[in-house]
């Protein structure tokens, strides 16, 4: 009975490990703090309820040790009445001993210990955020040794980053799983303990290295040094084992040339070479997507500003055209991009209000979504953050931003969408999309698309978390308090491609954010359509 009861609160623990994610919000994240320690204080209870019912057992062992067992002639042994006494009670005492250790055996304590152990982080969380590591050290361009330079930053042990590598490498995130690879070795070389050995590295290190074009990577860790001039290896590339042997003739102290070499293999990589050349692109496994839109877009037709435009951005106190909340407490208004328009407001939401809306959100927040042609909304490393939804009803405060956002914008807010606030996590980040439109969607079929996206900072982020538009090289840091607004539409109704934005990966700081998106219907006469398609 108590066996089956152990098993039912064992898998309402992975049920609720499973449920909870804390890796992407970093609201949720510093839930971790108080875990850990009320999670530590119960182990610490129920190790010392083991620890006396263990002194117990060992008191009684003795005392039926101190009786000798009579086995020359048992009938005498038995018939004193002094030895049959002491190995009656001693007998007797250890029975009552085991009944109580049985029945402590689910005690408090470790009813406390299985309460607390059902909300720790589960093995999604572990590796979303090594993910995030990976995201951070591709975008940021941080080798892992220098993965430092915050406050009490710990130290990885060679487990630890092991785990990392192998997470990098079930990802195809070659580059960076050799990068943690040779960062074990090094570990391991300067005698740090660790369970995982040399050998188990070196069998990892011996499939990346070749697919992520990092030859002598591998060789100098394989190759024994001092040897023969000429080494025969086998390798891997992507998963199929080659039949062919490489041959490597060592030169000097660098690295020599390879003279024979698997034709499929050596075209693939002159291939490759020769087009991440013509488009100048460097190809780091994760951040393949974000390198060759930013290089992409320089060569397109897609023009940066030039600093005689930046010379002609200006700050400004507005009121909107004379919107009546604004005419005694004008917004501070400030140009941040000029083609196409971005506008930023400082000072839109006050630090009181800002706290408000974040601790009506905190209840709700739950894992953002992407949407999908097919699979409609879902769960994607795409978007790292967790958002929740507030409507005017739920607070005076949030329908006084709906105002604010609406005198800023002078657009219509009988059809914008509700105010979305949206925590990021570890290395919590948005990759490049446009807000124009959602396919399949009934709202948008109701309302039209998204005209326009008021973005409003609710914290500072101490390092990353900006939000760049690629396609014209704008990158706008969070500031607390100011929103930034811009159209995703032309006049013409067609989509501004120049748009496309993407939130970048927090590296340090929590980073929180308040959407407001507006749609087309209700705004013919407030934003009024151009009878030319570029406009």
């Amino acid at each position: 009975m108590k066996l089956k009861w152990i098993i039912m609160l064992l898998s309402h623990w992975t049920f609720c490990t499973a449920k909870n994610e804390f890796y992407s919000s970093t609201d949720h994240m510093t839930q971790l703090i108080g875990i850990k320690k009320h999670f530590s204080q119960c182990l610490e209870n129920y190790i010392s309820a083991l620890e006396n019912q263990t002194c117990l057992l060992k008191r009684v062992l003795q005392g039926l040790d101190s009786i000798s067992d009579g086995s020359e002639d048992p009938e005498k042994f038995i018939s004193n009445p002094l030895t049959a006494y002491k190995l009656v009670r001693q007998l007797r005492n250890a029975g009552t001993v085991f009944e109580e250790v049985t029945k402590k055996s689910m005690s408090e304590d470790l009813k406390a210990l299985m309460s607390k152990a059902q909300v720790l982080p589960s093995e999604s969380d572990l590796e979303g955020i090594a993910m995030a590591m990976l995201r951070l050290q591709d975008v940021y361009r941080i080798d892992p040794k220098n993965f430092s330079g915050l406050e009490n930053t710990l130290t990885l042990d060679p487990d630890e980053t092991f785990h990392i590598a192998v997470v990098a490498h079930q990802n195809q995130q070659f580059q960076s799983a050799s990068l943690w690879i040779q960062e074990t070795l090094k570990k391991l070389d300067e005698g740090t303990d660790a369970m995982v050995t040399k050998q188990e590295v070196l069998h990892l290190l011996g499939s990346v290295p070749f697919q992520a074009w990092n030859l002598p990577i591998a060789l100098g860790q394989l190759l024994p040094p001092g040897k023969s001039r000429l080494y025969i290896l086998q390798f891997s590339f992507n998963h199929v084992i080659l039949k062919n042997t490489l041959f490597l003739r060592l030169m000097g102290q660098g690295w020599g040339e390879v003279t024979i070499i698997s034709c499929f293999v050596l075209n693939y990589i002159v291939q490759m070479l020769k087009y991440c050349e013509s488009k100048e692109v460097l190809i780091r496994s994760y951040s393949m997507r974000w390198y060759i839109i930013f290089t992409l877009s320089m060569t397109l037709h897609f023009d940066w500003q030039t600093p005689q435009r930046e010379k002609k951005l200006a700050c400004r106190y507005t009121t909107g055209g004379g919107n009546p909340l604004l005419i005694y407490a004008p917004a501070k208004e400030e140009e941040e991009w000029d083609q196409p328009l971005i506008l930023r407001y400082h000072d839109l939401l006050s630090i009181s209000d800002i706290e408000i809306i974040k601790r009506l959100s905190r209840p709700k927040l739950d894992r953002a979504t992407v949407s999908d042609p097919v699979a409609g909304k879902m769960v994607s490393m795409v978007r790292v953050s967790k958002s929740a939804w507030l409507s005017e009803d739920e607070s005076p405060v949030v329908a006084r931003a709906n105002q604010r956002i609406a005198a800023i914008t002078g657009l219509d807010m009988e059809t914008a969408e509700e105010l979305q606030v949206a925590n990021y996590g570890i290395g919590g980040q948005y990759e490049p999309h446009y807000d124009s439109r959602l396919t399949n969607d009934s709202y948008f079929e109701l309302h039209g698309e998204r005209i326009a996206t008021v973005l409003v900072y609710m914290t500072d982020v101490e390092i990353g978390g900006a939000t760049v538009f690629p396609n014209i090289g704008a990158a706008l840091q969070p500031k607390r308090g100011s929103a930034v607004v811009w159209f995703n539409l032309l006049k013409s109704g067609k989509e501004d491609a120049r748009t496309l934005h993407a939130a970048c990966p927090v590296f340090a700081g929590n980073k929180w954010v308040a959407n407001k998106w507006i749609h087309t219907r209700g705004q013919e006469f407030r934003r009024k359509c151009s009878l030319s398609m570029f406009d």
